[in-house]
């Protein structure tokens, strides 16, 4: 690579400060230092980023595209050193992690003793909620999502992703038959949420297309009380594996209509704002839930 970190600050630096002088300012360099970097990286790139004025600075077409580009990798920097340095601290203080009811149930309880263990001096605070929640009105430090991301003001880390599946009871279908196509599913009791209406779009390819509406025939607010359902024999669910994978190795609800079930995976992100004060325990506990949450996605069961 020719191009080097200092130009590419040099670069971003002028943009943001408006000025050759306000940047060098702000890099505790001299105005001549910082024109000479930003004329290395235009003869490196063979290109005109900036227009220069005696009046301002105005970023050309190129300019505009590269800066983007450039941010992106300063910012990687910045979080590959502030990862560092968190693994030379011992991370401490309270940490308010709120998660929906099943997720904090089977994904996270589980790897909390180990996060205990590793990290002593971080207070864990542990709330659910099957609702999305303002993190400032909760005073929520992280919160963990599965599905799209709608609130594009919060810093957001993929976490890893989940797979949909169609499942019932041993005891539901030896007792009204296991359907053979997606559109007997229409003589069987479906259990569905209450909201939002797009968990109960489920992975079926059918003749209209690879998702199926269904009605109904019995509706709750939450993944884990459908699971509890589907374990009693109520009928057939749609879950995440996280929440079935222990069920689905001992046999406790099986997988039905496989070959019509389209393979979708629900992202899972942690989303928080952007603190300082806090970006240790959070880096810390993403990462140990990170691991630990891929090794869980790879599992073929």
């Amino acid at each position: 690579m020719k191009t080097t970190l200092d130009e590419l600050l040099a670069f971003v630096s002028v943009v943001d400060s408006g000025s050759i002088s306000a940047a060098a300012e702000h890099l505790a360099q001299t105005a001549s230092g910082v024109s000479r970097a930003l004329s290395r990286l235009e003869d490196k790139l063979d290109v005109t980023l900036l227009r220069r004025t005696t009046r301002r600075l105005e970023l050309t077409e190129e300019g505009q595209a590269f800066l983007a580009q450039a941010r992106k990798i300063l910012d990687a920097v910045e979080d590959a050193e502030e990862q560092m340095k968190v693994r030379r601290q011992k991370p401490a203080g309270r940490l308010r992690v709120n998660a929906a009811a099943p997720f904090m149930l089977h994904a996270v309880v589980p790897l909390i003793a180990g996060f205990r263990k590793q990290y002593p001096q971080i207070q864990l605070e542990l709330h659910s909620s099957d609702q999305i929640i303002d993190l400032l009105e909760q005073r929520t430090d992280v919160a963990i999502r599965i599905g799209a991301l709608r609130d594009s003001t919060l810093h957001a880390r993929a976490l890893g992703s989940n797979r949909l599946r169609i499942l019932a009871s041993p005891a539901y279908l030896e007792a009204h038959g296991t359907p053979q196509s997606v559109e007997s599913l229409r003589e069987h009791s479906l259990l569905g949420f209450t909201q939002p209406d797009s968990l109960n779009q489920w992975p079926l390819r059918h003749p209209l297309g690879d998702a199926l509406a269904i009605s109904p025939s019995l509706q709750a607010s939450s993944g884990e009380t459908l699971r509890q359902l589907a374990l009693a024999g109520a009928g057939i669910v749609c879950l995440a594996d996280f929440m079935t994978r222990a069920d689905r190795a001992r046999g406790e609800l099986v997988q039905i209509l496989t070959p019509h079930t389209v393979e979708v995976r629900q992202p899972i992100h942690a989303v928080y704002y952007r603190n300082t004060a806090l970006t240790s325990r959070i880096t810390c506990f993403l990462d140990y839930l990170n691991d630990r949450l891929g090794d869980q996605a790879d599992q073929p069961v």
